[in-house]
């Protein structure tokens, strides 16, 4: 029984000196397992402060390597090899670089959703959370944002003192909401307020009551005094939201918000990376790590 597997996988995590980290868009059964449970740049952090020498990281492969990034002493295992990330992978380091030759002047803003060898070429690091105020804060006027087009715009339209150079990257998962299926979740939920990701498209995000990360979602509808809420980000949230709050009502904006990489990962998957039987170790390079983490060190200093 899944409580049964749970159980073990407690006790093998004491046994071997490892901590669990979900992202938000693991299934319930997994994020019961977890030490901690968050966005992919907070779950990083939690693992930095961790007092275990093993990381098992329950998300794609990006959020392992900034895993790896900010914690290089500790042993980091992606629990599904196979979980990856379509909007980190769009654009890769070389591509990047002939951009910039150009856009000369022009300073690279990289989403966190971004490998580590792409970060390597980058000026400053954001968050969903954290974009405004860090593009806001960077003394350059001129920026290049990558990957996201559709956070790019979100940011880009609440800086208009800044020039914004934009690429074709995004989200598969939220840019397949459309404005029609808000339309309609709001026409089947009258007094339902609207919560979506700033990764979705700006027809999207017109509708929208809150605009936010995922854990800013969250943390919307748990403080809201309103009862009802369509959430539009991956549909595990609505899941969470069901779970934590069972006296609100939380609503899909769209049956087809799914991230299949997310999904990848399963509670048997945690037990065989524990066992040594599954699981991929990540391994960067001393240069590479050197290099991608000075725009994590940016944002950090700017306050993100």
């Amino acid at each position: 029984m899944i409580k049964d597997l749970q159980l073990e996988i407690e006790r093998l995590k004491r046994e071997n000196d490892a901590c669990v980290l979900a992202h938000s868009y693991m299934s319930e059964d997994v994020c019961e397992v977890a030490d901690f449970v968050g966005d992919s740049y907070a779950l990083a952090v939690k693992a930095k402060s961790a007092p275990q020498s093993h990381v098992i990281m329950c998300g794609v492969r990006f959020m392992a390597e900034t895993v790896k990034m900010l914690s290089p002493q500790k042993k980091v295992t992606l629990a599904h090899p196979l979980a990856g990330c379509p909007m980190a992978e769009q654009m890769d380091r070389d591509v990047i670089a002939e951009v910039k030759k150009m856009y000369p002047g022009y300073a690279v803003v990289a989403y966190i959703n971004t490998t580590a060898s792409l970060k390597t070429i980058a000026d400053y690091c954001v968050t969903s959370s954290s974009a405004v105020k860090i593009c806001r804060a960077i003394p350059e006027k001129d920026i290049l944002f990558i990957p996201d087009i559709n956070l790019g715009t979100f940011v880009k339209d609440r800086i208009p003192e800044k020039n914004f150079k934009l690429l074709s990257g995004g989200c598969p998962t939220h840019a397949r909401i459309e404005e029609r299926d808000v339309l309609l979740a709001k026409k089947l939920h009258p007094q339902a307020l609207v919560l979506v990701h700033p990764e979705c498209r700006p027809e999207v995000v017109s509708h929208a009551d809150y605009v936010g990360s995922t854990s800013g979602i969250m943390e919307y509808a748990a403080s809201s005094p309103a009862e009802e809420f369509i959430i539009g980000t991956e549909n595990s949230i609505v899941q969470h939201l069901k779970f934590a709050h069972p006296a609100k009502r939380f609503y899909e904006l769209s049956k087809d918000i799914v991230c299949h990489n997310m999904k990848l990962t399963t509670l048997p998957d945690v037990y065989a990376c524990l066992t040594g039987t599954g699981g991929e170790e990540i391994v960067l390079g001393e240069d590479v790590i050197r290099q991608a983490v000075r725009c994590i060190e940016r944002m950090i200093a700017l306050g993100g």
